[in-house]
């Protein structure tokens, strides 16, 4: 068995989102969103694709465009949670050691970037590997909804995460780290991450990696290139529309 196959990529996908709503299903150079975000998780060849959905309609067009598609509960809280229910439900042997949480409205994601994320787990010490891009933008320093993580060194293109936050940290002179919300999990790591009660910090932050470094989990984050274009509002939409029509839908 090599490593592809032993890798499998869910992504998430939500119809309730209150700033762009049917957000999946937006339509973006002739198809749906989520099927630029599994296409992009398709070239990265990193294996399996599983689309995790929680609507019918998304479902079907899932299915209409030949990704292998699970149903997933409404009730959950955050992406892990969708994505342990998927896994569990289209991995019951537990073949897959390695899991990447590839969010669903990153439809112009480099593949080389989801590529990254599996880097960190070369150390057998790492429980769940992320990204970070350094901010360049005078403006994103301070932006709480940029989240920033907050790491120690361990290579030209390496932290150890000791934090994540909403504020401008840490202070001083030198680079601020914009977090970038894919994950790559070892598959007992995520087990354990969902079964955790959530945190203090979690809560205050709003942020549920925190829940993993307060309970003494380890995340090393991988320094990428470029910020990919999360959709979430109209505008973004647009943008995203801008970059990929024309392009034959690629990124």
């Amino acid at each position: 068995m090599n490593k592809t196959d032993e890798t499998i990529v869910l992504i998430p996908a939500r119809m309730a989102s209150t700033r762009l709503p049917g957000k999946p299903l937006a339509e973006i150079d002739g198809k749906p969103m989520i099927i630029h975000v599994a296409d992009r998780a398709r070239e990265s060849g990193m294996g399996r694709v599983v689309i995790a959905v929680d609507d019918d309609a998304v479902y079907a067009a899932v299915e209409k465009a030949g990704y292998e598609v699970v149903m997933t509960g409404r009730q959950h809280q955050s992406g892990s949670d969708r994505i342990f229910e998927a896994l569990k439900k289209v991995d019951p042997e537990k073949s897959a050691k390695t899991v990447i949480n590839v969010q669903g409205d990153l439809p112009t994601l480099d593949p080389a970037t989801i590529q990254a994320s599996l880097r960190p787990l070369e150390n057998p010490d790492v429980d769940i590997a992320t990204l970070a891009v350094e901010i360049t933008d005078d403006y994103e320093k301070t932006a709480p909804q940029v989240v920033k993580v907050v790491g120690a060194p361990i290579g030209a293109y390496r932290l150890r995460a000791l934090y994540f936050t909403r504020a401008t940290a840490p202070w001083g002179e030198g680079p601020l780290y914009h977090h970038i919300g894919l994950y790559t999990y070892r598959r007992s790591a995520l087990e354990r991450f969902v079964s955790l009660p959530r945190s203090f910090l979690e809560e205050r932050e709003k942020l549920e990696q925190l829940r993993a470094l307060e309970h003494g989990m380890r995340i090393d984050v991988e320094i990428v290139k470029t910020v990919p274009l999360g959709v979430d509002t109209p505008e973004d939409l647009e943008k995203a529309r801008r970059i990929l029509e024309g392009k034959g839908g690629a990124s």
